[in-house]
Formats: structure tokens, sequence, C-alpha cells
């Protein structure tokens, strides 16, 4: 399902540049889809938003899985979920994901983090599996029967669990702070795994909340080093800056450019484009608007009004129903 065009010698310095409809436009059903972030922290909700609007369905999806799971269940694109929790954080369960295991017939494979961390690595090192202690006399073997040990072949005779590569078709993850080449930055204090999941797929897409001109150093040349750009305080429910606005130039400490060009397909600016999950510092999580959306998950009638009110229209009728809704809670 890879572009034979789309190498990492030909992502070099292009402008890849491309609208979140675009994006979606890339993907197929049947597709593996590997989604960045970690729970309810950073996650590529407007991407997610735009997938919901198409006609992509029968994904296996990979994660540490937060709403953007929870949304793609509730609306039937799932086929299978590779994940190690499914969370809102501050809500333990996400409450479609809990509707999805009690119903059953979720084909769900359930890895340890250290697991899912080792796969990914795996699937970016182009190895077929890497050995990993975690899962050891634990239940994780029994509930994925298709998990297998090596011994190791030196003198120590250790057994490992021999965790398969998880190798992705796409990957989207969402980011601080992007140029248009597809170099990707953080500005909070985790990276989360965001880098693996590009370097493990086939074809990475990465939003972000602005669009930057690290420097523009020459094609091959390291990126300048100075320290990070201030963070903007912007709400996700505030207009924030559009594709068309130029790109301030900005200079990254270089150990919080997690994600680097050679490895990404398309770059889309998407301000407030995680909500309601957090980007730190740009925004934390919509604590208000995410209980909300877990309480509407909880029943039929009302998931059906969420989805009419929040989930109908495109990306800039989602925020402005967002706004709406918090002044009304005033």
């Amino acid at each position: 399902m890879s572009d034979p065009a789309d190498t990492p010698r030909a992502r070099g310095g292009r402008d890849k540049t491309m609208a979140p409809e675009d994006v979606v436009g890339r993907l197929e059903s049947g597709m593996t889809l590997g989604i960045g972030g970690w729970g309810s922290r950073r996650k590529p909700m407007a991407l997610v938003r735009a997938l919901l609007r198409s006609d992509v369905t029968d994904l296996t999806v990979v994660a540490y899985g937060g709403p953007d799971v929870g949304l793609l269940l509730a609306a039937g694109r799932i086929r299978k979920l590779v994940t190690a929790f499914v969370t809102l954080d501050s809500i333990p369960l996400e409450p479609h994901f809990r509707a999805a295991r009690e119903r059953g017939g979720l084909d769900l494979v359930e890895l340890d983090e250290a697991m899912f961390l080792q796969g990914l690595t795996a699937a970016a090192q182009r190895l077929p599996f890497l050995p990993v202690r975690a899962g050891l006399g634990s239940d994780v073997l029994r509930v994925n029967p298709q998990l297998r040990t090596v011994t190791s072949p030196y003198g120590d005779g250790e057994e490992l669990v021999a965790v398969p590569a998880l190798r992705l078709d796409a990957a989207l993850v969402h980011l601080n702070r992007a140029d248009r080449r597809g170099n990707g930055q953080y500005l909070g204090p985790d990276p989360y795994v965001d880098d693996l999941f590009c370097e493990a797929a086939d074809a990475a897409y990465v939003s972000c909340e602005r669009l930057v001109d690290f420097g523009a150093p020459a094609d091959g040349a390291a990126p300048a080093t100075s320290t990070a750009s201030p963070a903007p305080t912007a709400s996700p429910a505030s207009p924030g800056p559009t594709a068309a606005s130029p790109a301030p130039t900005s200079q990254a400490a270089p150990q919080t450019l997690l994600v680097s060009r050679h490895s990404v397909t398309g770059v889309t600016e998407t301000p407030g484009g995680a909500h309601f999950t957090s980007c730190v510092p740009d925004y934390g999580r919509d604590e208000p608007f995410q209980k909300a959306y877990a309480t509407a998950a909880a029943a039929p009638d009302a998931w059906a009004e969420f989805h009419d009110r929040f989930l109908s229209g495109d990306e800039e009728d989602y925020r402005q129903a967002v706004r709406t809704w918090h002044k009304e809670q005033r």
C-alpha cells in the first residue's frame, strides 16, 4: 500500500504541507494505522475527525489508545485493535472501548506497554521481532497465544519474549510545531513515542499546532541549535493560525526535534488539533468537555445527540460547537 515514489530520499527537502482531507485521502480501508500520543494526551484528533468524515473502515489500529480509539470504535471503523491500554487518563477506561469489550467481537491484541514499545522499535529497525523480559510470568502470554519466546544464544540461556514487529501502513501523530519539510518538535514534558510510530510506518503524517521555519538549514545540514520557541497560549477553541499564515522562523533545541523529515510523508497545520486531549504547553486537556464526551458515550441517545452536535460537520463546525458549548457552561 506504500507509494514507491515516497522513499526516504524523496521525502528529504520538499514542501509536504497538505490539508487534513488530503491526508485521509491517502488512507485506505483495511490498512494498519498507527496513531501517536498517549491516552488522552497529544492525540491527532483533527485527523481522526477527518477520518470519521471519510469512508475508510476495516482498520487495524495500533495505539496507546485514548479517545482516538474510542471515536473510531463508536463509528465501527476498527476491525482489530493492538494496544497496551485505552484510557482518558482522568477517566480510567475509555467508555466506547469499554462498550466494545462488553459487547464482544472486537479483535483485540493486548500487549504490555514495554512489549508495545519493542514492537514499534522492531518495525522501525525493520527487524522481525525484538526480545524483551516484559510479559514473562504474566497472563499476557496466555491471552496472546500467538506470542513466542526465544532462548538467548549466549551462555546465560535466558528465555525471553519475542515481540513481533508492529509494522504500519500509515501513522498519524500530532506535534506542537513542525516545518513544511516534516521535521516535528514537541514542547511538552514527554515525547511519547511519536518518532517510532513514524519510523515504523510506510507513510507518516504529522499534524501540528503551528507551522514554523526551524531556520531552514541546507538539505543534509544539522538543524540550528538554540532554545525552543516560546509557546503561545492559544485556546483549542480559538481560531489560531491558518495554513495560509506565513510560517514564523523558529530555532529549536535539537533534543526537542522528535520527528525527522526523512520519515514523514505529509504535514498539516491544525491549531487546536489535539482537542479535547492535551497538547502541553499549548493547552491542557479540556476536562469539562472530556467529561461531557464520556457521559454521552454511556447512553445511545445521548451519544447520538453528542455526535449530531459536535461530529456531523467539518473541523471548523466542531471548533465553533465547542466554543458555543463552553459559553453555555458559564
